[in-house]
């Protein structure tokens, strides 16, 4: 019978310690060994002893779960420049277990928990309930049942003791980070402090659904895209139940035609970024786990634990940052993000590295011009704008970007992240230009979510929770 998720700080920071502990030994066994050898032996030696490492590190987080899968999770989506190119295809493999297939926890300690919440059998709830995961997220399984009128749902549960795991990861992540920033170098207190805020809001399926029920009535009938509603009466703390969606998962989509899966791309792009400047609100989880093609052609949108509400002066901030860095207005940026208290430190940051910083990370929407975009670009300009090791645009690495503005940049990075894993091509731009400029739509998916718009107008958004100030 597998155990349950380890929860004390020791036995989980165990793992990363011996990760740790033998990142350094065999650093310095490399280094020792390397005298006397030429040029390329010693470059393959130090491939090695980076791949070792970095496999090592995927392990580990795979088998902690909680927010250090996310971080994994992360790392999958993005396909960061980590190893060689090479050995890029074996490594995706290791991520692809992060992504797709969490070590499973057994049905008779899941059934615990859900028997615990409901206070009463399973077999009083659900009319068939499979034992079998269809899923695993990065603090619960998913199971398929049935309810007694008939529905077909699926059912999160959280692992057990995952609320404590989640805790324990974060302050073993802070305690290693820079052991895990030898593999992740993105790993930064910001990264860090923005988990932190936000994670333990994913403990509570409650919310979640609540959460979920709202979204799926903002889309309802909506042309392109679906999101499953919730059964908010059947979901508690630790049980999320909801509508179940039978579709093709990420990995199928990735070998589509070219035209689908610039569809998909487009549809991808429009609900995880559009969302934002259309109805102020966003999914701060944009990740191929979480997104399904129905056989009617619409994508199905999942996992709404981190989900953000912004205030409208703050999306109309971002808005007028991204027309200028478009538009190549350094001066106009800079100043904007000085008022804004982004650049706390005017006399060091020029109007210039100002802008190159933000077309370093945002370009591929920003230039008129239809673009492939490949794991490379993205994962190329993600590290340029947040890696410490890279010397470029050290003086914006240092100043303040608010937590409201590094969520969304965040889920920016990993949509961004996704039409690499779909190598999709579009002009991003001028989808852009909809919700930057209001401008007429170009595209037949536009022209289409314009029509319901029009028959869907977006609701009032609610009050954001207030966020503690983050440095970058």
């Amino acid at each position: 019978m597998a155990k349950n998720v380890p929860t004390s700080r020791l036995a989980r920071g165990t793992k990363l310690g011996a990760v740790a502990a033998s990142s350094v030994i065999r650093s310095k066994k490399t280094r020792l060994s390397m005298r006397g050898r030429s040029e390329a032996v010693r470059a393959k030696m130090a491939e090695e002893s980076m791949i070792r490492t970095t496999e090592q590190v995927v392990m580990v987080l795979g088998t902690m779960k909680g927010v250090a899968m996310k971080l994994g999770q992360m790392m999958s989506v993005l396909d960061l420049d980590l190893v060689p190119e090479d050995h890029r295809d074996r490594f995706q493999q290791r991520l692809a277990v992060l992504r797709n297939a969490a070590p499973t926890v057994s049905f008779e300690n899941m059934r615990a928990v859900i028997e615990q919440d409901y206070a009463r059998p399973l077999e009083d709830v659900f009319a068939e309930f499979d034992p079998e995961p269809i899923a695993a997220a990065s603090i619960g399984q998913v199971y398929r049942a049935t309810l007694a009128d008939g529905r077909r749902v699926a059912v999160k549960v959280q692992y057990p003791g995952v609320d404590v795991a989640v805790r324990a990861d974060l302050k073993n992540l802070t305690m290693f980070r820079r052991v895990l920033a030898s593999a992740m170098p993105w790993i930064t207190p910001a990264v860090l402090d923005e988990l932190k805020l936000n994670m333990e809001a994913e403990l509570d399926y409650r919310a979640e659904a609540a959460t979920q029920s709202e979204i799926a009535h903002l889309y309802r009938d909506h042309p392109f895209i679906f999101v499953p509603s919730a059964v908010p009466e059947l979901s508690t703390t630790r049980v999320l139940v909801s509508e179940f969606v039978e579709g093709a998962g990420f990995d199928e989509m990735r070998t589509l035609p070219d035209a689908e899966r610039n569809r998909i791309g487009e549809i991808v792009y429009r609900f995880y970024v559009g969302s934002l400047f259309t109805f102020n609100e966003f999914c701060g989880d944009p990740h191929p786990g979480n997104v399904l093609l129905a056989p009617d052609g619409r994508v199905a949108f999942l996992d709404f634990g981190l989900f953000n509400r912004m205030d409208p002066k703050l999306v109309h901030f971002e808005k007028l940052c991204l027309r200028a860095a478009a538009e190549e207005r350094s001066e106009d940026l800079r100043q904007l993000m000085i008022d804004r208290g982004v650049i706390d430190s005017p006399d060091e940051i020029g109007a210039e590295e100002c802008l190159e910083y933000v077309l370093a990370a945002s370009e591929w929407c920003l230039v008129d011009e239809v673009l492939t975009i490949t794991p490379e670009l993205a994962s190329g300009a993600f590290l340029l704008a947040v890696d410490p090791r890279a010397s470029e645009f050290t003086g914006m690495k240092q100043q303040n970007l608010p937590p409201e503005h590094l969520f969304s940049r965040r889920a920016d990075f990993l949509t961004f992240g996704m039409l690499g894993q779909l190598d999709a091509t579009n002009n991003w731009h001028s989808i852009a230009r909809e919700w930057l400029y209001d401008e007429p739509p170009v595209t037949e998916l536009g022209i289409a979510h314009h029509d319901w718009l029009r028959t869907h107008p977006p609701k009032p958004v609610k009050k954001t929770r207030p966020r503690k100030a983050t440095t970058r």
